[in-house]
């Protein structure tokens, strides 16, 4: 009765428990917490407590409750240093994970204590709601939480932000929010009504805050298309300045796919890893790098890419044996040379896809069915392979969309050798899962056309 009692009260606190902060899975979960803490570290604006709270619920996701509690200890100095005006505000969020934390515990005196904490805080504050208060920096702290977690979230977190701005028009955190939820928006869905809008305000931000390098680069992204001397005078001066891996990575992404600037992407990928060399994911991007380079190169370019390709990409799993986007380019790095290492290497990625996100079991399958196809000439076992992708719930649509219009080609080439039966196989089985033709390509970011990104 008293635990029931307890999820009552707390379900109405404002904080990571009950934000609805969605992760993949355990991979997505490490990523995140490496990247808040590169966020910490290297960021000089006042976010400081809402990204160690953010990582305090993360350890709680992976049972690390003993981390999960020092974490909320180090939130709470850190609005000290941050000597942040409305204190009281941000403390809720932080009293608010401490609860929860101590619920899952079954330490119901701490729950209390700090339900207790909480609710004088919003009598104090006139909140008609016993246990909640919507003030400016609590939905600030929402939105900075739900960009952290993904940009998918812009369009939820520029609400945050927009609402918090009602209260106070004059806050430039809660500008700089908007700022970055309106370019995620944008990132995510493509429309030149969020471009500029998104461009207007980070031109003032970065005017305002000289020193803010990701929001620097958020601009540059936006200008890549319409001025390439200001963008390269933006990254140029983030590269000299900024000691931030994951700033540094965000740049080598923008000169990965900017013509013959891929030497200059791996020269700013190596300087990263140099600064966080147990950061898998910069190791990723740098076979990435020389991936583009096998692909684009002359024939010497691309047998001297080979080796750091792999090293790269091994490098990334022995860093994080879970993290599956490095194995499937390794998978086809190994067919290279030996075709039945390819296949094996799906075969064990296959017993450990289980315990991954849909996004990545769908991968899989798009990656192996191309391989029986284009490789075996298997065409009825790779659509086995396509039809199994699309029947995993969730995942991406990137993934999903290359599933069916492989399916569909499939059906097509099917119908011109005479194997009616294949044919139509493959159109009664997009039919019952109501899609009857390949979807249109999504116009995405270039800088967006491989997997890992956050």
């Amino acid at each position: 009765m008293q635990r029931r009692l307890l999820w009552e009260k707390l379900r109405l606190l404002q904080c990571h428990f009950t934000w609805n902060v969605e992760f993949e899975d355990q991979v997505d979960v490490e990523h995140l917490l490496q990247f808040l803490t590169y966020k910490t570290e290297f960021t000089p604006y006042h976010n400081h407590g809402t990204y160690t709270a953010l990582k305090a619920f993360l350890y709680h996701r992976q049972k690390r409750y003993c981390e999960a509690l020092k974490t909320l200890k180090e939130a709470e100095m850190f609005l000290a240093i941050d000597q942040l005006t409305n204190i009281t505000c941000h403390i809720l969020l932080i009293y608010g994970n401490y609860a929860w934390v101590y619920y899952h515990l079954s330490n119901y005196d701490m729950t209390n204590l700090y339900l207790h904490r909480i609710q004088r805080i919003c009598q104090m504050m006139s909140s008609p709601e016993p246990y909640s208060v919507k003030t400016g920096e609590i939905l600030a702290q929402k939105g900075w939480s739900l960009l952290a977690a993904g940009f998918r979230n812009g369009p939820k977190a520029k609400q945050c932000f927009e609402m918090a701005l009602r209260q106070d028009l004059f806050n430039l955190q809660f500008w700089s929010g908007l700022a970055v939820s309106l370019y995620a928006t944008w990132e995510h869905l493509q429309t030149q009504e969020f471009w500029g809008k998104a461009k207007e305000l980070l031109e003032g931000i970065v005017l305002m805050q000289p020193g803010n390098y990701e929001m620097k680069v958020y601009l540059a992204t936006l200008l890549c298309r319409i001025s390439e001397q200001r963008v390269n005078h933006l990254l140029e001066e983030v590269v000299e300045q900024s000691r931030n891996p994951e700033v540094l990575r965000k740049v080598a992404r923008l000169y990965m796919f900017m013509p013959q600037s891929l030497p200059l992407a791996i020269s700013i990928l190596k300087e990263a890893i140099a600064l966080a060399p147990t950061y898998d994911i910069l190791h990723y991007d740098l076979g990435m790098c020389y991936r583009y380079q096998m692909e684009r190169g002359s024939p010497e370019e691309r047998a001297a890419s080979f080796k750091p390709a792999i090293e790269s990409f091994q490098r990334a799993v022995e860093v994080n044996s879970l993290f599956f986007d490095p194995m499937l380019e390794l998978a086809k790095l190994y067919g290279m040379e030996v075709p039945d290492q390819e296949e094996e290497v799906y075969a064990n990625l296959a017993e450990k896809a289980p315990h991954t996100s849909a996004s990545c079991r769908q991968a899989l399958c798009l990656q192996w069915g191309d391989f029986l196809l284009q490789k075996k000439g298997l065409k009825d076992k790779a659509s086995e392979k396509y039809m199994a992708g699309l029947l995993i719930a969730g995942g991406h649509s990137k993934e999903k969309d290359q599933l069916v219009s492989r399916l569909v080609d499939l059906a097509k080439k099917f119908q011109e050798e005479s194997e009616v039966g294949h044919a139509e196989a493959i159109r009664s089985f997009l039919q019952a899962q109501g899609l009857r033709e390949a979807p249109a390509q999504r116009q995405r970011p270039w800088w967006l056309s491989y997997r890992a990104l956050r």
